[in-house]
């Protein structure tokens, strides 16, 4: 299977996976290729990703967006350290299952423990990343980011 074909698998499989996880309305935009550094601007989770594709995937957003997820996930308001406790859990969630979707598909892929960034960031270090923009029911967008460590 070629590389291309692969990524398409993953970016594929991330929709999936936000869709099945993420219990609200979602505008998914088209992929694009991503220049480095990407700013994370507030709250974000960083998962490794090792198997026949070697990177990491981020998921970031605004605390409002986070705070209502989970809202719409748990029927209560999240906020402060649960707050960041959550967006590294719907990280740990949305990869988690896109392994398995992946799986089923014939790759390999396993997930590193999450990593939660609060505050701006920019992050470096990758030779191609793919980003995948997804509005969430009129409360903001959930940044994915595809991160490939080779090409």
């Amino acid at each position: 299977m070629s590389l291309s074909e692969k990524i398409t698998k993953i970016l594929n499989g991330t929709i999936q996976s936000v869709q099945s996880i993420v219990p609200m309305d979602l505008e998914i935009a088209r992929p694009a290729l991503l220049a480095e550094p990407f700013k994370q601007r507030t709250t974000g989770v960083l998962i490794g990703i090792t198997g026949d594709i070697l990177g990491r995937i981020l998921l970031t957003g605004n605390n409002e967006l986070f705070s209502k997820v989970g809202e719409s996930m748990f029927g209560m308001p999240v906020t402060g350290e649960m707050l960041e406790s959550f967006a590294g859990e719907l990280g740990n969630m949305v990869v988690g299952n896109l392994s398995t979707i992946i799986s089923q598909q014939g790759l390999t892929m396993d997930i590193t423990p999450p990593t939660v960034f609060v505050g701006e960031t920019s992050i470096y270090g990758f030779k191609k990343a793919f980003h995948l923009p997804i509005k969430c029911d009129q409360i903001g967008q959930l940044e994915v980011v595809l991160m490939l460590e080779e090409t």
